[in-house]
């Protein structure tokens, strides 16, 4: 007979949702917060999510509050599932009231700007005597609530950490495979936003099949460039957090950043098109960080440094496309690397 656990999910978006729904199905005890109470109560009453996933009914198990303290103090495993600019913020509330030992996890794909930190590392610095573990993956989550068969990563270095998240968080079409290097799935997760935009720009403007193999397989390129100059292992973006997570950003028009890169090649404005989308699009905050870390330490990252002329420097798109085009021709395949994460 599998475990019961109590877990919450703080956060309630389209992912956060869909997950917890899941956690709940599974017969465990299951917490959603949400910051905002009326939210929270009208979710609760009417037992679905109608601004994230209109039409799809929460499990009897899932309780959905805006009582952190309530949700937090009593649980087995926390997973953090906000957007990476309150991940901090969240850490730190539920920080006096986690009991010792708690699993905690992040799902949110995306790096701290001012530190460079990814949100493992956030956990590390605002929790203690915790167990700490990342959930990443090709995972848009309206197609895991329409029972489209996705598979998904736990990474950790702890066993307990990855053998209760295949338990708890699976089922019957979500398959969790696991990984030892967290911060490689974390960076596939942060970095393949970047490429969405590019590849969503590139669709709009009219690119065929040609040039959206070279830009997926070269975006993949520059991942695992700037991931083995900070020291995470090279084969963790062969695998459904790297490359997996990057054909399905990049090909979707489900994706945010996708949706955003078209409508910047259909010739919108960025903070017309941000409002517009009405959730965060992680890839535009962290196309600006991940700039400067490369540039810091001398990086090639050329698909970067167009995309960011595009958005910040009011640079003419067919340009910079050209200037790409007719930039240094790298190596094509550049797979050597480490395993220990260093924050440089």
């Amino acid at each position: 007979m599998a475990e019961v656990n109590t877990v919450a999910v703080l956060g309630g978006g389209s992912f956060g949702t869909a997950i917890a729904n899941i956690i709940a199905g599974n017969g465990n005890n299951t917490y959603l917060w949400m910051r905002d109470a009326e939210r929270a109560r009208r979710c609760q009453q009417e037992r679905e999510n109608p601004e994230y996933l209109p039409g799809y009914k929460l499990d009897p198990n899932l309780t959905v509050t805006s009582d952190l303290l309530h949700c937090v103090e009593q649980c087995d495993v926390v997973t953090i599932s906000v957007p990476s600019k309150s991940f901090r913020e969240v850490a730190r509330l539920v920080a006096p009231h986690i009991k010792p030992r708690t699993m905690v996890l992040s799902t949110t794909k995306g790096i701290e700007g001012d530190s460079f930190l990814l949100m493992s590392q956030i956990l590390e610095q605002e929790l203690t005597d915790v167990r700490i573990g990342v959930l990443s993956g090709p995972n848009f989550a309206k197609e895991i609530i329409q029972g489209q068969y996705t598979g998904s990563v736990i990474a950790s270095d702890d066993d307990d950490v990855i053998r209760c998240v295949q338990q708890t968080f699976s089922s019957k079409t979500f398959r969790i495979y696991s990984n030892y290097d967290r911060y490689g799935v974390e960076l596939g997760g942060a970095l393949k936003n970047i490429y969405a935009i590019v590849t969503g720009l590139a669709a709009a403007i009219g690119c065929g099949s040609n040039t959206m193999a070279m830009l997926l397989t070269r975006s993949l390129a520059e991942m695992s460039r700037l991931a083995i100059e900070l020291g995470a292992n090279a084969m963790t973006f062969l695998g459904l957090a790297g490359v997996g997570d990057l054909i399905l950003t990049c090909t979707s028009d489900l994706s945010r950043n996708y949706r955003v890169g078209y409508s910047l090649g259909q010739g919108k404005k960025l903070e017309a098109i941000l409002a517009e989308i009405g959730q965060v699009a992680e890839g535009v905050n962290t196309l600006k960080i991940v700039k400067e870390k490369a540039d810091k330490l001398g990086v090639y990252m050329p698909l970067v440094t167009g995309l960011y002329d595009v958005l910040f420097n009011d640079r003419d798109i067919a340009k910079v496309i050209d200037g790409m085009m007719t930039g240094e021709m790298s190596s094509d395949v550049d797979m050597q690397g480490g395993v220990k994460w260093t924050n440089n």
